[in-house]
């Protein structure tokens, strides 16, 4: 029984490194954070941002790992989740913006011209769908 614990712990646990490896190593080798610090020009930050995302990262697996729930009020669950909005949403523009995505996807799908309204879809449809999603599933 103890064996197999220790199994388990020893999977979990490679299993771990294995994923924050490829994580790291997908913001390192892209120059994600970097792009977005230019970006917002808050190069001074540089440090606390990649703290930020690791500590994001580390808070993410243990409360996927738990069942911790916060009982917050509403008042307070906006300015978070406005925050969380931003933060994923300039995380997303950096690595389009890196990866050269939206001139590519333009030109493949023959709407060169119309590049701002491309872009300006993406932008409602996910303010829409988080919307949505913290009106209905957070506030149930």
């Amino acid at each position: 029984m103890i064996l197999k614990i220790i199994l388990i712990v020893f999977i979990g646990f490679a299993s771990g490194l294995a994923v924050g490896a490829g994580f790291v190593a997908f913001l390192a080798v892209l120059g994600i954070i970097p792009r977005l610090t230019q970006l917002t020009k808050t190069w001074k930050y540089i440090h606390l941002i990649e703290w930020g995302v690791v500590f994001g990262a580390l808070m993410g697996g243990w409360f996927s790992l738990t069942d911790i729930v916060l009982s917050l009020p509403n008042f307070f669950t906006i300015p978070v989740g406005l925050a969380s909005g931003i933060y994923v949403g300039m995380l997303a523009a950096a690595l389009t913006e890196v990866l050269n995505v939206w001139p590519i996807l333009a030109k493949r799908i023959r709407v060169d011209d119309k590049i701002i309204a491309l872009l300006m879809a993406i932008v409602l449809g996910k303010v829409i769908g988080s919307l949505f999603h913290w009106l209905y599933f957070v506030n149930l």
